[in-house]
């Protein structure tokens, strides 16, 4: 079982520029998780769990917008940016607004670990499992799992939290991060389990590496 003070819950990219159906960013299925994804968040705050919300914030003239993205972002009004026309797209929805005790992370690309201090920061509070919901599935989502994976944390994905353009793309990548080694919970495990299910590999594998003591 993991100790819910030593894990973190990740919400990443729940912001209306990626909610919003006027949104030229907009991720389809995005808004229909916001009601589970604010349960997860009470639930984790009741479980004493740190809340980092990870979001984007491009440049207005969008010298960091991805290459790929930047047609869509420029021609759509420049969601998710301070040059919108739309003063809330770069908010999250009231239910997810984070709230004292909470931490910001901005981050300029997919993953939540590329170019931030969400690493060192969750290190120092002692945390070595982290709990991902928001959107989207395919992008940031598994980006982030597969690099907290890679620096050895536990991955836990609450799957009904996260979205993705369609339900066939959605169950692949669910699939594709349980198979790798991510746990998946739904969001009525979580509020009612917490962390019961979750393994601590990594500190079963510690132990296995370390051998017996004498």
């Amino acid at each position: 079982m993991i100790d819910p003070r030593k894990a973190a819950l990740i919400v990443i990219d729940m912001q209306n520029g990626f909610i919003d159906p006027a949104s030229a960013l907009c991720v389809e299925g995005a808004a229909a998780t916001v009601p589970a994804c604010s349960r997860a968040l009470d639930h984790a705050r009741e479980l004493g769990m740190p809340v980092f919300h990870v979001v984007r914030e491009y440049a207005e003239d969008g010298s960091d917008v991805e290459a790929v993205r930047h047609a869509a972002w420029h021609d759509g009004g420049k969601p998710v940016s301070r040059a919108c026309v739309n003063p809330r797209s770069l908010d999250e929805p009231a239910p997810l607004a984070p709230q004292p005790g909470d931490r910001v992370v901005v981050k300029p690309r997919f993953s939540a670990f590329f170019n931030t201090n969400l690493d060192n920061v969750l290190r120092r509070l002692g945390v070595g499992t982290v709990v991902l919901i928001g959107t989207t599935t395919p992008n940031c989502i598994r980006t982030t799992c597969y690099d907290a994976l890679s620096l050895d944390y536990n991955v836990a994905v609450i799957e009904d939290c996260t979205s993705s353009r369609t339900p066939a793309v959605q169950a692949a990548n669910i699939e594709d991060m349980a198979h790798i080694g991510a746990q998946m919970l739904t969001c009525d495990e979580f509020c009612m389990q917490g962390l019961a299910s979750v393994r601590d590999v990594a500190a079963e594998v510690a132990v296995a590496v370390r051998g017996p003591r004498a």
